[in-house]
């Protein structure tokens, strides 16, 4: 297989924000429901700080890769692009690599920009753990691997 080039991993990675994004405004409606039940006579809209609201970002961000990486070791994303994750050996990553590097993703995205200039199109999250994103266009009803 090939590895994905920075437009196609860039494009999956856009996907996967505003995923992130409708997630975390998911959330916060949840969040003012549950406080519009819990006490309707005072109720205002949630303010929650940026440290907190960063917080939960990251954790949220960080588990949607994590989950994805580990399932099928694509994203929302990257279905839609046509791109996996895979290990140094082509397999799905274990949770523990995956953990690391949706941790290096969301930590250090600039991390990205390393696929335009290495020869292989590794990014620097994929030359430190090992990882390589690949193009994987299957056909419909083809196997998984």
């Amino acid at each position: 297989m090939t590895n994905a080039g920075i437009v196609s991993r860039g494009l999956a990675a856009l996907v996967d924000m505003a995923v992130v994004l409708v997630t975390m405004g998911a959330l916060y409606l949840g969040l003012a429901l549950t406080m519009l039940m819990v006490n309707p006579a005072t109720f205002r809209f949630p303010a929650p700080n940026l440290v907190f609201s960063t917080t939960v970002t990251l954790g949220v961000s960080v588990l949607y890769l994590t989950g994805g990486w580990t399932l099928s070791g694509r994203t929302l994303g990257m279905v839609i692009v046509g791109v996996r994750v895979v290990d140094r050996r082509g397999k799905p990553m274990r949770v523990a690599v995956a953990a690391l590097r949706a941790v290096a993703c969301v930590l250090f995205p600039v991390g990205l920009l390393w696929v335009a200039v290495d020869r292989q199109r590794r990014s620097a999250q994929d030359v430190v753990l090992g990882s390589r994103v690949e193009y994987d266009r299957r056909a419909p009803g083809a196997p998984v691997r």
